[in-house]
C-alpha cells in the first residue's frame, strides 16, 4: 500500500488527502505555516510544516513517514509574482525525494504550459525543449515546463497532470466572471471539476507510470455559454461580461481516457450542477 505525502494541502490538496484517507491510504500533508498544519490536524489529516524555499528537514520528514509517493499540489504563484521560484521548488522537492528513497512523484501542473496557438492541444504540443526560445510560449509556460522537466529528468517514476481551469466548492465559476473583461463565444471553456481532479490524481497514483496527461472535461461549450450557465446557477447575481468572437486553443483529454480513466462529469455544463 502506498504511503503518500501531499505537498501543498490547499483547495485541492486538502480534499485529496481526505479522499485518500477514506480509502485507508497512509497520507500526510504539508502547509507552509503552523496555523495551516494545526487546521489540517483538527480535520484528522496527519501534517507537517514544509517551506520549499528552505526545506531543510524535508528528507527526514519523508524518511520518517516511509513515503514512497509525493503528490505536489502547490500553485506556481504567478499572480503573487512568485512564478520564477516554481521550478526551484520542484528541483528542491526532487532532490529531497531521491534522498529519502521516494519512488514516485505526481505533479499537478497546468494547461498554462501550452503555446498561444489556435488548435487542439495534446500532451506532445508542449515540452521544455519546444518552449525554449519560442515566442508562442508565455514566460509562465516556460517556467512550468522547466518545473515539469525537473520531474521528468529526476529518474523517479512520475506522472504530470496538466489541469484545466479548476472549479468546485468555494471556487464557483461565476466568481471568475467578475474578473474577466470579456468572454468569447468562439473559445472553448477548458475546465475541470474538483471531483474529477481528485479522481484523476488517485487514478495516476494507482495506474499510471511515466506519463504526462491532460486533465480536462471531455466535452465543453464556449466560454460565453459556460459562464452564462454558471451565473444562472447562482441566481444571476453577477452580470456576464461583454462577449467577443476570438477563438482559442482547445485542450483534450483523449490520452487519459485511452489509459482508462472514467470521468465523473463528461460535460462542463453537467459539472456546474455539483457545488458540493
Amino acid at each position: 500500500m502506498s504511503r503518500v505525502v501531499i505537498v501543498g494541502a490547499g483547495w485541492l490538496g486538502k480534499p485529496l488527502a481526505q479522499s485518500l484517507l477514506q480509502k485507508k491510504i497512509k497520507v500526510s500533508a504539508t502547509r507552509t505555516k503552523m496555523e495551516g498544519v494545526e487546521a489540517l490536524s483538527q480535520l484528522g489529516i496527519p501534517s507537517f510544516l514544509c517551506d520549499l524555499n528552505q526545506p531543510k528537514e524535508l528528507t527526514e520528514q519523508l524518511f520518517q513517514r516511509q513515503c514512497d509517493t509525493i503528490i505536489g499540489c502547490f500553485p506556481p504563484g504567478f499572480r503573487r509574482g512568485q512564478g520564477d521560484e516554481y521550478a526551484h521548488y520542484w528541483g528542491n522537492l526532487v532532490t529531497h525525494a531521491k534522498a529519502a528513497g521516494v519512488r514516485k512523484i505526481i505533479m499537478v501542473s497546468s494547461t498554462t504550459v501550452y503555446p498561444n496557438r489556435i488548435q487542439i492541444m495534446r500532451e506532445q504540443d508542449a515540452t521544455y525543449a519546444q518552449a525554449f526560445g519560442s515566442e508562442e510560449f508565455s514566460s509562465n509556460a516556460r517556467v512550468m515546463l522547466q518545473a515539469e522537466q525537473c520531474v521528468i529528468d529526476s529518474g523517479l517514476d512520475y506522472v504530470i497532470i496538466r489541469c484545466s481551469g479548476l472549479f468546485g466548492p468555494e471556487r464557483h465559476p461565476s466568481r471568475f466572471a467578475t474578473k474577466l473583461s470579456s468572454v468569447s463565444s468562439m473559445a472553448p471553456a477548458n475546465m475541470l471539476h474538483l471531483k474529477d481532479a481528485i479522481g484523476i490524481i488517485e487514478f495516476a497514483l494507482n495506474h499510471l507510470s511515466n506519463e504526462v496527461i491532460n486533465a480536462t472535461t471531455p466535452k465543453t461549450v464556449s466560454k460565453a455559454e459556460f459562464y452564462a450557465a454558471a451565473i444562472s446557477t447562482m441566481g444571476g447575481e453577477v452580470s456576464l461580461p461583454p462577449i467577443n468572437d476570438r477563438p482559442d486553443k482547445e485542450i483534450v483529454s483523449d490520452r487519459l481516457i485511452e489509459l482508462g480513466y472514467q470521468f465523473y462529469y463528461s460535460n462542463t455544463l453537467e459539472a456546474l450542477s455539483d457545488n458540493e
